[in-house]
């Protein structure tokens, strides 16, 4: 057992899948810069020693990136796509969106995309255009998965799961959850390292975990909503009140069953995300309840989100635009104080 960081146990991840197949490769902007930083938080730090004809630098082109990745993918290789910030994934919309994500389909199968692509996301005081919650976004696109790992053990384990899957799939990554040092720390980062086992384990996509039982109340979060909602349940304990926090882990597939059993048993929804409310992954948790569990439920979903503007730069809008500990508390009194 050895206590790693998320950014240490995706580093981890890469040399042992490299390792494990010679078809895995790295490709992104700044990955593999000798003296550099790894990528823009450290995961990749060091491996181009290792793996020199294996980690490709890109030109600043997102399109030229995934659209390379996707080429190699369907040759027979597993590309790990690296884009700096997840913002920059609207750059190659048309490949991720249009390509990647239907070629299987189109092709009825023959052609298959083995491909990884990992992109931060959260706002960390660098503003509208690189500190977005994408989830939202890909969440309609059929055909890619979509992996939210909130502890480096799951982030280990998810992405080995997403290297040997055969599919494409996309992990957003936290900034302020990766444990990265040096002119990479981040402000405010929360640990969210985890003892990491010797053994080759995975961690199954599509299933979530429950990190805090309870009975009154189900709290339904990703990413580093998920470690607030946690230090909000501790303080909800305080006053009588038991949450059971949900970490999905995966978006899509989505563990409907998991969610359903917790609602069923508490009666109570609250759903936190740090996207914006509108369109955001939190509405469609909450559609799915409707339809599937509305008769357990004891009070109408709440759900804690950001507002529907674009992310500030200025830090006390950023502090009041992200939803806070405070804001989760509230929101779990209010659905426990329904009816009463």
């Amino acid at each position: 057992m050895k206590r790693m960081t998320i950014a240490e146990a995706l580093r981890e991840g890469i040399r042992g899948e490299m390792r494990r197949d010679k078809r895995v490769f790295c490709i992104g902007e700044d990955i593999a810069i000798p003296g550099g930083w790894g990528g823009a938080f450290t995961v990749t730090l060091g491996l181009e020693q290792e793996f020199k004809e294996r980690m490709i630098n890109s030109p600043i082109s997102e399109s030229g990136l995934f659209g390379a990745a996707l080429g190699a993918a369907m040759m027979g290789m597993i590309p790990l796509a690296d884009v700096q910030y997840g913002d920059f994934l609207f750059c190659a919309m048309d490949q991720v969106a249009n390509q990647i994500a239907k070629m299987r389909y189109m092709s009825g199968g023959r052609l298959t995309v083995p491909l990884v692509m990992r992109a931060p996301v959260g706002a960390t005081g660098r503003g509208a255009q690189h500190g977005q919650s994408l989830e939202p976004f890909f969440l309609p696109l059929q055909g890619i998965k979509i992996l939210v790992p909130a502890t480096a053990y799951d982030a280990l384990g998810l992405f080995r799961s997403a290297v040997r899957d055969g599919n494409p799939v996309l992990i957003f990554e936290h900034k302020l959850l990766y444990g990265s040092k040096g002119a990479r720390a981040e402000t405010g980062a929360i640990d969210a390292s985890s003892e990491i086992p010797d053994e080759d384990y995975t961690v199954p996509i599509g299933k979530a975990v429950v990190r805090r039982t309870g009975k009154d109340a189900t709290i339904i979060a990703t990413l580093l909503m998920m470690h607030r909602s946690l230090q909000a349940a501790e303080l909800l304990a305080q006053e009588g009140i038991e949450a059971e926090v949900i970490d999905p882990r995966s978006l899509v597939p989505f563990d409907e069953e998991t969610v359903r059993a917790s609602v069923g048993k508490t009666g109570r929804a609250v759903i936190v995300e740090e996207s914006p409310k509108r369109g955001g992954i939190g509405a469609e948790i909450a559609a799915m309840l409707a339809e599937s569990a509305a008769e357990s439920l004891l009070a109408p979903i709440k759900r804690v989100a950001a507002p529907n503007i674009p992310v500030p730069f200025a830090p006390p809008m950023e502090n009041f635009y992200v939803p806070s500990v405070e804001r989760i508390v509230t929101a779990v009194r209010d659905v426990c104080a329904y009816g009463t």
